[in-house]
């Protein structure tokens, strides 16, 4: 894909999966290894939109009841299709941590198996799938960038590529209001901060104070983490709209916006690969990017 500055570059389009992300890989992942009596009592987790969406697409396809909770924060268009999806919904709270709480109660009460949204083996392997696949389809590979919200996608991508391909450069990209995971790395544990608006809604959310396995591989294995205005991801989302009629969501759009803003150090002989990570865009972002606003809605 033509972008400015030097290096070539290609869009793993996850946005074109079912359910509209990168999200279904790990559901599936996590719910293939039930047994029939856990799928019957069902299965619950906490989501900011998209690994709900994808958690009840994958139960409905195999008849498990599912109940997904989401703060007050979750994009009201996000919430509808969760509800479309036929799964129960319970809306509460002020932030995905409060939204993890009533997930693990239901854990208790109903005998729920918990899906949770990235720190999960078997969910971290079900997204690293994209890094066996980008080796595969980009075998010359300098670069990864990859969407940094929890850590599932980034864990489970840098895990992959690196176990045969250690060179390869694995770049984390996030907003700059409230990127949890960066100030952890910063801080050298996990941490917690509040929830920001963000028109990369499906990056918010904190990683868990007793986070034990997307904080440390993401330590261990991501090389650098770039922080970007609100304006630096509008300006990808519309670069996506109008240069190539891709819809992202902002979350998924960071990768291209990190390029357009100068942040990534890349050579002329780098083939550096972009996770665009989801479609789910709300639907007054849509409408902006097709009349041409160049500032992000309010």
């Amino acid at each position: 894909m033509p972008l400015p500055g030097a290096g070539r570059y290609w869009l793993k389009l996850e946005n074109l999966q079912p359910t509209g992300s990168f999200k279904v890989r790990g559901a599936a992942s996590r719910l293939g290894t039930l047994d029939p009596a856990a799928l019957e009592r069902g299965v619950v987790t906490a989501s900011t939109g998209n690994h709900g969406r994808a958690v009840a697409h994958v139960a409905a396809a195999r008849g498990v009841p599912a109940t997904i909770c989401v703060s007050v924060h979750v994009p009201p268009g996000k919430v509808a299709a969760l509800r479309a999806t036929g799964c129960e919904v319970i809306v509460g709270g002020d932030s995905q941590a409060d939204a993890l709480v009533t997930a693990d109660t239901l854990v208790e009460q109903r005998g729920m198996t918990l899906v949770h949204p990235f720190d999960d083996p078997q969910v971290i392997a079900g997204q690293g799938t994209i890094g066996l696949e980008i080796l595969e389809q980009v075998p010359a590979t300098t670069t990864v960038v990859i969407p940094l919200s929890g850590g599932g996608l980034a864990a489970g991508i840098a895990v992959a590529v690196k176990a045969t391909r250690p060179d390869v450069r694995v770049v984390g990209v996030a907003m700059e209001r409230a990127a949890v995971m960066a100030a952890s790395l910063a801080a050298g544990r996990p941490v917690e901060l509040p929830e920001e608006p963000t028109l990369a809604d499906s990056l918010q959310g904190g990683i868990g104070l007793t986070n034990a396995t997307t904080f440390p591989i993401v330590r261990a294995l991501v090389d650098e983490v770039v922080l970007l205005s609100e304006q630096e991801i509008w300006d990808g989302m519309r670069f996506a709209f109008d240069q190539h009629r891709l819809i992202l969501e902002g979350g998924a759009a960071v990768g291209i916006a990190a390029v357009l803003a100068g942040h990534l150090d890349v050579a002329a002989d780098d083939e550096v690969v972009l996770i665009c990570s989801g479609a789910n865009a709300e639907v007054e972002h849509i409408i902006a990017l097709a009349q041409g606003r160049a500032t992000p809605p309010a």
